[in-house]
């Protein structure tokens, strides 16, 4: 595999940035993980955009401009023979110090790393997905801006070492008013009564591509949909479930804690998005 890295394309073996760099110290940077369907680079402008807003919150100066970070990805998609891809787009503060000032570190780093990615097993989008709420609360918005996509996962971490531990591959987050925040990795969705409902950004969600994707596709579908404020009992009395992603895409939840939901199978909503989804993936006005 052939990495970009800082304007070059390098072997994986020699990717590497330096034990200074505040992106490993502290976890200050961004980054971005990102679809390549048929070649196309799923959502792209979207993608970038939410990439440059993240550096923009955390006063990260990217060296780059937008049409630039899009040229440096496809270069690394043609350096590797890549049209089926998962690409992990990422901005470090750079090499400095061992004290916390950012302003110390003059020169960010960019890598951008075209792989693959099977978050989930082929069976589990047939028959969905067993998941639980975890202990670990999402860090609050007033603590950090969750719309910031930020190296900082250690959070996400503690709630899916839950998940593991549990024997499921997912774990759902509540805020600290004990609302439905997201998943480790995902957003979330319910359906009731024939209505698709999920968190507000306020509730402590990071905005997630395939979450505004899926949203758009409901409305195209007729699918009444709205953001609202969800407790685990409105998780519990579900019709329906399913979470969103750029690396999951649509998958069905089919049982939170030991709580079954629905019929125990992938419903018929979200079978009618999951397929929209892949018929939009196919679309070339992605």
């Amino acid at each position: 595999m052939r990495i970009w890295m800082d304007g070059k394309l390098v072997e994986q073996q020699d990717a590497k940035v330096s034990v200074f760099d505040h992106g490993l110290l502290y976890g200050d940077g961004v980054f971005e993980g990102i679809r390549v369907y048929g070649g196309t680079i799923f959502q792209c402008q979207a993608h970038v955009d939410r990439l440059f807003d993240s550096a923009r919150r955390i006063r990260l100066a990217i060296p780059l401009t937008k049409q630039e970070i899009v040229e440096a990805m496809h270069q690394a998609l043609r350096a590797n023979g890549l049209s089926e891809a998962y690409i992990r787009l990422v901005v470090t503060r750079g090499e400095g110090n061992l004290g916390l000032s950012p302003f110390l570190s003059p020169s960010p780093c960019i890598f951008i790393i075209p792989g693959q990615i099977q978050l989930y097993p082929p069976e589990m989008y047939e028959k969905g997905m067993a998941v639980i709420i975890a202990k670990t609360v999402r860090t609050a918005a007033t603590m950090l801006d969750p719309s910031v996509k930020s190296l900082n996962y250690l959070n996400n971490i503690m709630a899916k070492i839950e998940a593991i531990d549990a024997g499921v591959p997912e774990a759902i987050m509540l805020n600290v008013q004990g609302h439905v925040a997201e998943c480790t990795g995902d957003n979330i969705f319910t359906i009731k009564d024939g209505t698709a409902f999920t968190p507000p950004p306020p509730a402590g969600i990071l905005i997630g591509i395939t979450r505004g994707v899926v949203i758009k596709l409901a409305g195209r579908l007729g699918i009444p949909l709205a953001e609202k404020d969800l407790t685990p009992g409105d998780l519990y009395q579900a019709d329906e479930c399913f979470l969103t992603g750029t690396a999951a895409e649509v998958i069905a939840v089919t049982k939170i804690d030991d709580k079954v939901i629905g019929t125990g199978k992938p419903g018929p909503i979200t079978n009618k998005l999951m397929a929209a989804f892949r018929e939009f993936i196919r679309d070339s006005d992605q």
